[in-house]
């Protein structure tokens, strides 16, 4: 074997390292953010304004809005921040100063479903199992395995 063929080699061994190594999870954070999820969920679903749906999304209408509602295949315009359970900002399109546009049925299904409730003019805050979100998989290094999520989302138009 030649010396690009082993400098290839090597890379692509690192590579692969590199690659398991971020991508394996540790089943006990898994377990604890499963375990924190459903209890959250389980105490807020008694709270005043709290509304479930059959799916287990749950929700809480801050301003109501009023007009046409999206569907889930509208593009929506929409403000909106994701924190985790203790608070961490993941992502925001007020941190950005910018509003996000995307086609609703792009985003996980919590957020599809959520949407969809919310006349133009609604902010509403969504709490969302992990089902309805990145699941086991979470999402690089911001969301874990089995997290619960909460959106704050602003609707301020449908194309």
């Amino acid at each position: 074997m030649g010396k690009p063929q082993l400098v290839i080699l090597v890379l692509f061994i690192l590579l692969l390292i590199g690659y398991f190594m971020f991508t394996r999870q540790d089943p006990e954070l898994a377990g604890n953010n499963k375990q924190k999820g459903e209890a959250f969920l389980a105490e807020n679903a008694g709270k005043e304004g709290v509304i479930t749906t059959a799916s287990g999304l749950q929700y809480i209408i801050l301003t109501a809005g009023e007009g046409e509602k999206p569907t889930a295949t509208s593009n929506v315009t929409v403000h909106y921040q994701g924190t985790s359970l203790d608070g961490k900002e993941f992502d925001s399109s007020y941190s950005r100063n910018a509003p996000a546009t995307f086609p609703l049925n792009r985003v996980i299904a919590g957020r599809t479903e959520g949407v969809q409730l919310m006349p133009i003019g609604a902010k509403y805050r969504f709490f969302i199992h992990p089902d309805l979100g990145y699941g086991a998989n979470g999402a690089g290094g911001a969301i874990g395995p089995h997290e619960t999520l909460i959106f704050e989302v602003e609707l301020i138009s449908i194309q």
